[in-house]
């Protein structure tokens, strides 16, 4: 969807927008004529991002907060800022999140119950959030970033990161469920393949198949958003299948291909 400027441009916010994945798809919202609502724990690299964009589309309004989706009132209260300075707010990216924990019983507790809050009890959170403001306009869609991670639990420093992200989807789909027969108000849970960013940038390629640039994955992550479906694999292909395989496999089988 391209706007000119002199339509009522839509208004999308995106969680963990400093880096990666939300700031490649900041990057793809504000090219088909979205304003830009950003928020992530570093304001200076979104700072960077909103000069670059600004100076290719200077007709975007794009607005920065900082915020630590950890920090619960504060979800809650840079959520209303922007819906009262936008006076709207059309789609709602609960996209921040941190990479892998460590092997449960090794010592780290504290790394894995932060990958929980930050992955899952801050997606509720955001949730909670963003629904406060679509149940009273009466319309909005919130997509929830998942992971094809999500599919299975996944051993060692992965455990915490796929139940987290299974929690996620799982959040998604009881949301899903419960919005099925409110016209204007949409449900979208993702689950990305390997994208390259900075989260997965020293895993070594063997361990990340059919990989793509994060300009793509974003391009495509996007399309897929734009469509407001139920869920979708990006890309589809060969993320759709492998889901399938992933979730009805022997462990024994899933194990050796993750």
């Amino acid at each position: 969807m391209t706007l000119s400027p002199t339509d009522n441009r839509p208004v999308v916010l995106i969680t963990g927008a400093s880096s990666g994945l939300g700031a490649g798809m900041a990057r793809e919202f504000v090219a088909r004529g979205y304003d830009l609502a950003l928020c992530a724990r570093r304001l200076e690299p979104m700072a960077e991002l909103r000069t670059e964009l600004q100076a290719k589309f200077p007709n975007a309004r794009i607005e920065l907060a900082r915020l630590d989706v950890t920090n619960y009132s504060e979800v809650q209260k840079t959520f209303a800022d922007f819906h009262n300075s936008y006076g709207r707010l059309d789609k709602v990216i609960v996209n921040a999140g941190i990479g892998s924990g460590a092997p449960i019983g090794k010592g780290d507790m504290g790394a894995n119950i932060k990958v929980i809050e930050t992955n899952f009890t801050a997606a509720l959170a955001q949730s909670e959030a963003a629904m406060e403001i679509f149940r009273t306009a009466g319309h909005g869609h919130i997509v929830f970033i998942s992971s094809m991670s999500a599919m299975r639990g996944l051993r060692g420093m992965m455990t915490s990161y796929s139940a987290s992200k299974a929690a996620v989807a799982t959040l998604a789909e009881g949301l899903r469920g419960e919005v099925l027969r409110k016209k204007g108000i949409d449900v979208t849970t993702i689950f990305p393949g390997y994208i390259a960013t900075e989260i997965n940038a020293d895993v070594p390629k063997s361990r990340t198949p059919f990989i793509i640039d994060a300009a793509k994955g974003c391009r495509l992550l996007v399309n897929a958003i734009e469509r407001r479906p139920a869920k979708a694999y990006v890309p589809w292909w060969p993320w759709a299948p492998m889901g399938w395989i992933m979730r009805n496999a022997p462990l024994s089988l899933v194990m050796k291909l993750t």
